[in-house]
């Protein structure tokens, strides 16, 4: 679904271990790593959109799960110019993103990146909670920055404190 804006509708999914980490997928035929994300059905919620991504990308269901926290307020970012399709109608502008903060509620085990036939990430890691601001598109870091900020106070850790907030993403 695209807004009015040119803006589709999408959510956003941090996974977090008992430890703090997060959870950080590598991008199947591409070197990016990203968080899950996926676009809004007519039909759906935004939860429901959300457990239908957690399950074709993470191959995670709701069992598997807790809902810590969800995003205030819709997040935007633009795509570059070169990466939007001019040909489509409504034309995509960017993504307008409600994010989740899930806690893994039990092992890793249960991941399992081909649980669909189209899987989208190849490859994930746990990584420390503002190591994604370094290693995500450029396009996408104000959004990650914003997010992270947002849940930083919602993870309950077993262990270690989180590592330090950056102070700057440059």
């Amino acid at each position: 679904m695209i807004d009015q804006s040119g803006y589709r509708l999408n959510v956003g999914i941090i996974l977090t271990n008992a430890n703090g980490q997060l959870f950080w997928g590598k991008r199947v035929k591409a070197s990016g790593w990203q968080f899950p994300q996926g676009g809004v059905n007519p039909y759906e919620t935004l939860e429901e959109t959300m457990y239908r991504e957690l399950a074709e990308e993470v191959g995670l269901t709701q069992k598997d799960v807790k809902i810590l926290a969800t995003t205030k307020r819709w997040i935007r970012y633009k795509l570059p110019t070169h990466m939007r399709h001019q040909n489509n109608s409504p034309v995509c502008v960017g993504q307008k993103q409600k994010w989740f903060l899930l806690l893994l509620t039990g092992g890793d085990d249960k991941i399992n990146l081909t649980a669909t036939a189209k899987p989208e990430f190849n490859d994930w890691r746990w990584v420390k909670y503002w190591d994604p601001l370094k290693q995500v598109i450029y396009f996408k870091r104000n959004v990650y920055l914003k997010v992270l900020k947002e849940f930083e106070n919602k993870i309950k850790l077993k262990t270690k404190p989180l590592s330090s907030r950056p102070k700057n993403i440059d």
